[in-house]
């Protein structure tokens, strides 16, 4: 679904924000990229501030103008600060927006637009659209870079698809946080239990303090590299009681 989702920037003119705009993109997901008469393209500038996504600027498409870069999408959103005369549909909120492209994404491409640094998309421009699109931002200050734009429609986009039934994404869980089995945990207790009664802890066999400081260890859920720590730790404090 994520591939049929096509990021189009018309007429960028600082070659970094292409690259910023690449690195933004591969962060959420999305891998095609559409270039509308860029100023300077392929640029180092580019390829500096992808960040490694060169992949996606690899691939980029470059073509002569927007509705070349259109013409077989289903849904076509620009991106505008402000609101136009031309009677388009308008997502007052990039999420609702998501949920749409997401749905019409499922069979058929679509397109996020985004035009110039300085003055966006001409009215021609927007006549190529579907829709438009705002980012509600500080009516006081509301001047987003070209690049951030695109991190927040990507990520929107992204959101609406992790919420959708037909996904496969999941959190890459790091090595240290996977928990231990039950039969690692177990190790755990009955090394503990052992030290407690050969250094002498455990002096009131009813007391239930064995019972207590595993319910304890329980509740903290280590993962399986500190419970790791801990049986390391219970062997250092081991080695210095006196042997039986």
């Amino acid at each position: 679904m994520l591939q049929h989702i096509r990021i189009v920037l018309v007429q960028t003119f600082h070659p970094g924000n292409i690259g910023a705009a690449a690195r933004a993109m591969k962060t959420m997901g999305l891998t095609e990229l559409v270039l509308v008469n860029p100023r300077s393209y392929p640029d180092v500038e580019a390829t500096r501030l992808s960040a490694g996504a060169n992949d996606v600027l690899d691939n980029a498409r470059i073509v002569s103008s927007l509705d070349a870069a259109v013409i077989d999408c289903v849904q076509v959103v620009g991106a505008s600060a402000r609101l136009r005369s031309l009677p388009l549909p308008h997502y007052d909120e990039p999420d609702d927006m998501a949920l749409d492209v997401i749905q019409n994404a499922q069979t058929a491409p679509v397109a996020l637009v985004f035009g110039r640094e300085r003055s966006g998309l001409t009215n021609d421009e927007i006549r190529c659209c579907t829709h438009q699109v705002s980012i509600p931002a500080n009516a006081d200050y509301g001047i987003l870079n070209l690049s951030q734009a695109v991190q927040i429609l990507a990520y929107e986009v992204h959101r609406a698809w992790r919420k959708s039934a037909d996904n496969d994404f999941a959190y890459q869980r790091p090595l240290e946080a996977i928990p231990p089995s039950r039969e690692q945990f177990l190790h755990f207790q009955a090394h503990l239990g052992e030290l407690m009664q050969k250094s002498g802890f455990l002096t009131q066999p009813h007391a239930r303090t064995e019972e207590q400081l595993q319910a304890l260890f329980a509740r903290a859920q280590p993962s399986r590299k500190e419970l790791s720590l801990l049986r390391g730790l219970l062997s250092a404090f081991e080695s210095y009681l006196p042997k039986q």
